[in-house]
């Protein structure tokens, strides 16, 4: 097991894409140090921890058989609510509850897979706003699991100070800082980080993809969910919703929805443009994550030091452990990004 804590470890998570669990497939994923196997039979899909009862075989090995997960050492199958419906060679006891595989919730929701581990959670997958929305368009971008910690992804999203140098160029430029108004409002299950300002950035990607923006706002919706949306003169420009999934202490699995207006533009134009110039950016975050994860590891323990451009505070690290914020508006910082 780990050292997440148990806001996040009975919380639900996004563990994959619909697209890659088709009928009669199955998947196997690691999430808050649990591995689940992912399948969809005859009845549906079904998620069960990823391990045979009978002798501990992994059941992503396995392969579908009808509504059925087959363990493929002894053949041994089950449904997804984890009832053990054969056993090859023999008849099932009057008593095959003994013989069940351990089920996890599951849920399907805006093409992507939601498991809870806990039996407690949450009944559903409490998700933000413009996700999914019919009237908007919208792509899926998985991007394999990344060295580091969910919780230090989730604080690199919500700081605009690193942008001007780790994206160099892209988002902002370090030798051309343009003057902003920044705002945190608190609520009681979320915290957000609010920039106004009357100039787009001027990195390559807020030009060509942008342009117009004179407001974005970045929310977090604990334990592992941040939305990021831009506004332009004539309203959205792009929506982010990603999900930081955390897999272990140390790795986590980032996944990503872009949500932008329907218009002229056609939505594979745009996923392409989007892709093309986030690219580099996610690459940039990638690494910067690992060399912060491989420095914390080799000191035994984070050492940070909180400075000026840290206006969050302690509050991201207080909802990441399940407390709740007063709610409320700090007063505008005017800053240089």
């Amino acid at each position: 097991m780990t050292d997440l804590p148990p806001a996040v470890k009975n919380a639900w998570h996004l563990v994959a894409l619909s697209t890659a669990v088709r009928r009669g497939g199955r998947l196997g994923v690691v999430v808050a140090g649990r591995s689940v196997v992912l399948f969809r039979g005859d009845e549906g899909l079904g998620a069960l921890i990823d391990r045979c009862p009978h002798r501990n075989y992994p059941l992503s090995l396995g392969r579908v058989e009808g509504g059925a997960i087959e363990c493929p050492y002894h053949g041994w199958r089950f449904d997804p609510s984890g009832a053990c419906v054969a056993v090859p060679g023999c008849d099932l006891p009057a008593a095959a509850g003994r013989l069940a595989a351990t089920p996890v919730r599951v849920a399907e929701r805006h093409g992507g897979i939601f498991v809870c581990l806990s039996p407690g959670g949450p009944a559903e997958p409490p998700l933000p706003p413009d996700l999914g929305d019919p009237g908007l368009d919208h792509f899926w971008w998985r991007q394999g699991t990344w060295k580091g910690r969910a919780y230090d992804a989730i604080e690199n999203v919500l700081d605009p100070f690193h942008t001007n140098h780790l994206h160099d160029g892209f988002i902002r430029r370090s030798d051309r800082r343009l003057p902003v108004n920044l705002k945190v409002n608190s609520f009681a299950d979320g915290i957000e980080m609010v920039i106004e300002q009357t100039k787009p950035d001027l990195g390559l990607m807020s030009r060509f993809l942008e342009r117009d923006r004179t407001r974005s706002g970045t929310r977090y919706y604990p334990p592992t969910i941040v939305q990021a949306r831009w506004d332009g003169k004539q309203g959205l420009t792009l929506c982010v919703t990603a999900f930081f999934t955390p897999a272990t202490d140390d790795s986590f699995t980032p996944f990503a929805c872009f949500t932008t207006r329907k218009g002229v533009t056609p939505a594979w134009l745009k996923e392409a443009a989007i892709r093309t110039f986030l690219r580099p950016v996610v690459a940039q975050d990638r690494r910067a994550l690992a060399r912060q994860s491989a420095v914390m590891a080799e000191f035994g323990r984070p050492h940070f030091v909180e400075g000026p451009g840290d206006i969050l505070g302690s509050r991201l690290h207080r909802l990441w452990m399940g407390d709740s914020l007063e709610p409320g508006s700090d007063p505008t910082v005017e800053a240089m990004l």
